[in-house]
């Protein structure tokens, strides 16, 4: 299962991605907008999941649209989940020690692309297409 080290290398495999802090916590950016970032349980969190509140490290994980959000808490409970904090913003919760690094790797490219410049993302994804040729 994945690890920080594991969110921290393949963020910053990402173009133009650093790292930093934000409300304390790390987080990594494109261009400074935030795509990732962890997301301890607040109190009002772990009030509201009850006893379905996970333990582990949690991710933050900016999505594309309420759409994939909602997705991805269908296609894997087991991993990604929500709060009321985050009802309606395309963001998404992940327990880090339940994903794999493939998935994580996916979502953070993923994560990266809805916070990147059009054109970076361009570019990154032409680079993606012809180094598969």
């Amino acid at each position: 299962m994945a690890t920080w080290d594991d969110v921290r290398r393949l963020a910053l495999a990402l173009p133009e991605t650093d790292e930093g802090l934000s409300y304390g916590q790390r987080s990594w950016r494109v261009r400074a907008k935030n795509f990732v970032w962890e997301r301890p349980l607040r109190r009002a969190d772990l009030a509201a999941l009850g006893d379905a509140a996970p333990g582990g490290p949690i991710l933050g994980v900016r999505v594309a649209d309420i759409g994939v959000r909602e997705a991805l808490l269908a296609d894997d409970p087991g991993v990604f989940f929500t709060t009321p904090h985050f009802d309606g913003y395309p963001a998404v919760l992940a327990r880090l020690d339940r994903i794999t690094v493939a998935d994580l790797q996916e979502i953070l490219v993923e994560a990266w692309l809805t916070r990147a410049p059009k054109r970076l993302a361009a570019q990154f994804l032409a680079g993606r297409t012809t180094a598969r040729g």
